[in-house]
């Protein structure tokens, strides 16, 4: 992701953050948070508003439809606010908010070299990894 705060608009990010609920039940999860992260930090995109939400979520593979139905109403309203309790119990208070390795945080907009530098310390201390197939991997990629 190119972080442009320059272009980032702020807003209420609830109704996203329910989207993502939604997309994580059809197993698209992945696709929907990549897509409204990058339209947030990088393209400017309003993520709290309604029109923008459904076209973002649909480009990602979620059904617009479904995404319009769902902020008609208050599902997983409760799924977001306890996500929000666990954030708060935990420290968290700006976007972005990191987590590397299930050890490192780096919170609010960092520079790419305290990034780089975070992600170089969990790897160094990461045990092995395999892939699938069984080839290893390395800073610079599987073998």
């Amino acid at each position: 992701i190119t972080f442009r705060f320059d272009r980032a608009r702020s807003g209420n990010t609830f109704d996203a953050h329910r989207a993502l609920h939604l997309a994580r039940e059809r197993g698209l999860q992945g696709a929907v948070k990549e897509r409204l992260m990058r339209a947030y930090f990088t393209e400017g995109e309003p993520i709290g508003d309604p029109k923008a939400l459904a076209r973002l979520s649909a480009e990602a593979g979620l059904d617009a439809a479904a995404v319009r139905e769902l902020l008609d109403g208050d599902a997983y309203a409760d799924a977001v606010r306890a996500d929000e309790d666990e954030a708060r119990r935990h420290g968290i208070h700006a976007v972005p908010f990191l987590v590397i390795a299930d050890t490192y945080a780096l919170t609010g907009a960092q520079p790419v070299e305290t990034m780089h530098e975070a992600l170089m310390q969990a790897w160094a201390e990461a045990p092995e990894r395999e892939t699938p197939a069984g080839a290893a991997c390395g800073p610079d990629g599987c073998a």
